[in-house]
């Protein structure tokens, strides 16, 4: 019988990784980023694509994305709290500003939704009972408008025939 804690040998530079309780199984180890050009022969540190060369990290001159807001833009950011005026506003703002306002508002817009929703129940409900204390109903009013309708219709006919 083979011991329960059996481990298959490990190639040299591989960790050992666990498929079933008691064996182990050599896995590859894990993948560093390859180094380029003179990072791998130990000269300056690797460089991000994005950096030109001849400039370091902290020269890098990265463009911040902005965005003119409209007016229906800066009554949103009024509305939800992101500035007090209206003069307040930069000409300019992140469009990630915008998006937090618009979501906002978005939220505020379906509460605001909610709740006028939750006030017509009500009214419908209110009106419903005193149509039923004045004994009105729908089928009531559908038969007295059919019966309207037969009556005009008969008026036509009569009319039509003289």
């Amino acid at each position: 019988a083979a011991p329960a804690a059996a481990e298959a040998p490990a190639a040299p530079g591989m960790l050992p990784v666990r498929l079933r309780p008691g064996r182990l199984l050599p896995a590859a180890p894990p993948r560093l980023p390859a180094l380029r050009g003179a990072a791998a022969a130990g000269g300056e540190p690797a460089r991000s694509p994005s950096i030109p060369r001849g400039k370091g990290p902290e020269q890098a001159h990265k463009v911040v994305a902005s965005y003119k807001p409209s007016k229906f833009d800066k009554k949103i950011l009024l509305w939800t709290g992101r500035f007090k005026t209206e003069e307040e506003i930069p000409l300019r703002i992140p469009p990630e500003m915008l998006d937090r306002a618009r979501n906002k508002a978005r939220v505020k817009a379906c509460y605001i939704m909610i709740g006028l929703s939750i006030v017509a129940c009500f009214a419908v409900i209110a009106s419903a009972k005193k149509a039923a204390a004045r004994h009105e109903s729908l089928t009531s009013w559908n038969l007295a408008k059919k019966a309207k309708w037969r009556e005009e219709a008969a008026l036509a006919a009569e009319s039509k025939t003289k």
